[in-house]
């Protein structure tokens, strides 16, 4: 008896074959490129057209998923509450850069710096890079300490902790408006002499508002009117973030992340060191999540607690998913698509098609349904992801042909 595999499957298969392949360097090399054209963007458009809007809302996305990948697509930590560095980073913004606190100091403010009328105002108020220095450390000390209890999980049950930690981050966000520095224990009372006696932790849902718009040194404030500024801002984000993101993937660090996503047993036996890389896995997604939420709190100019639901860790995820697990033009490529189809795609342009057709709602009232139908159409027609890591797509393909080779001709 002899086994041939079929011509179906033959074809398939060298067709594969003769696919071109990129050379290892081609990744990197597109990053200028990238930037480049990205940069010329904003000014193919009005400085304060709702387009540029949107598209600098895509571009801090980008560097939230870029930071979710390295725990979902490097290190394989299935991680459902993302939502809690971005609450973490933004709130960071909200204390530091505005006048929530305004009994600091005597009610004069404690100004670290700023210039300007900012001076004058009540408050704390810190340059915006010293408030995304603090935005870092705090979300890395908090991805720390939110991986320490899934360090012996796997799999779904990673998934349960991490989204129990989402939700307890923004039950605090919600409820904290009650609560006040001085009914903290031991710590409290210190803190309410410098913060005020009645001043709450979070605004719950009112929000803190306003918050400092972004001030550089050498350059002007930064306005609502126009928003080139800001793009370029998240622009730089990208870059720091890509950069990091490509050195961590080439790095001894990198290799031992990869190493535990494809078998962690086998891993520890070749001596990596499960615990310290899951945590550094965490700390580093997370801090790429606060610096973003920081950038956002002041892009929004408000932080409240109605934007840390859960739906947003989904999100994150599923533009990690649609663009490729572990692939980093991957993400980048579905965080732009999704954040694209979220905030232009369907309420500007298909929002209305369902009254055309003489149905009672509208697009936006789907959203989720919207974003399940696109996984569901991914995980059929592409599962490795629009741009895939070649690793990932290697073993996608190793797949199909062993698929394929169970289909075959008996001869005697």
């Amino acid at each position: 008896m002899t086994e041939t595999a079929s011509p179906v499957a033959q074809s398939e298969a060298g067709a594969r074959s003769r696919r071109p392949k990129l050379p290892p360097w081609a990744e990197k090399a597109f990053i200028p490129v990238f930037l480049i054209v990205l940069a010329l963007l904003p000014l193919a458009m009005d400085s304060g057209s709702d387009l540029l809007f949107d598209a600098t809302l895509a571009l801090a996305y980008v560097v939230m998923a870029l930071g979710l990948n390295i725990i979902v697509g490097f290190a394989g930590l299935l991680d459902l509450g993302y939502v809690a560095f971005f609450a973490i980073g933004a709130y960071t913004m909200g204390w530091l850069g505005s006048g929530f606190f305004s009994a600091v100091n005597d009610e004069e403010g404690l100004h670290v710096g700023v210039s300007g009328n900012i001076t004058n105002l009540p408050g704390i108020h810190f340059n915006f890079l010293l408030i995304l220095l603090c935005a870092i450390v705090f979300t890395t000390i908090a991805g720390m300490l939110i991986g320490l209890p899934t360090l012996r999980l796997r799999g779904d049950y990673i998934a349960i902790v991490t989204l129990a930690f989402g939700e307890i981050i923004g039950r605090l966000a919600v409820n904290f408006d009650q609560v006040s520095f001085s009914s903290l224990p031991i710590i409290g009372g210190p803190l309410g002499n410098f913060f005020g006696e009645e001043q709450v932790i979070t605004a719950g849902r009112q929000g803190i508002t306003p918050v400092d718009k972004i001030a550089i040194p050498g350059f002007d404030q930064f306005t609502s009117l126009n928003l080139r500024p800001w793009f370029w801002t998240a622009l730089g984000l990208i870059a720091v973030v890509l950069f990091v993101n490509f050195r961590l993937r080439d790095s001894r660090l990198g290799r031992a992340w990869i190493a535990l996503r494809e078998d962690e047993v086998a891993a520890v036996s070749m001596g990596v060191p499960a615990v310290k890389t899951k945590l550094l896995a965490y700390g580093t997604g997370a801090a790429f999540g606060g610096m973003s939420g920081a950038y956002l709190g002041s892009f929004l100019n408000t932080v409240n607690a109605e934007q840390f639901q859960f739906y947003f860790s989904i999100l994150i995820l599923g533009m990690v998913i649609l663009g490729g697990l572990g692939s980093i033009w991957g993400v980048v490529l579905g965080a732009i698509a999704l954040s694209y189809t979220n905030f232009w795609l369907i309420p500007d342009v298909l929002n209305d098609v369902p009254a055309r057709l003489g149905l009672d709602f509208d697009m936006t009232q789907i959203t989720f349904g919207i974003y399940g139908f696109l996984l569901v159409i991914m995980m059929i027609m592409r599962p490795q992801g629009l741009l895939p890591e070649r690793r990932r797509a290697q073993e996608m393909t190793h797949a199909d042909e062993h698929a394929d080779e169970s289909v075959f001709v008996a001869r005697a």
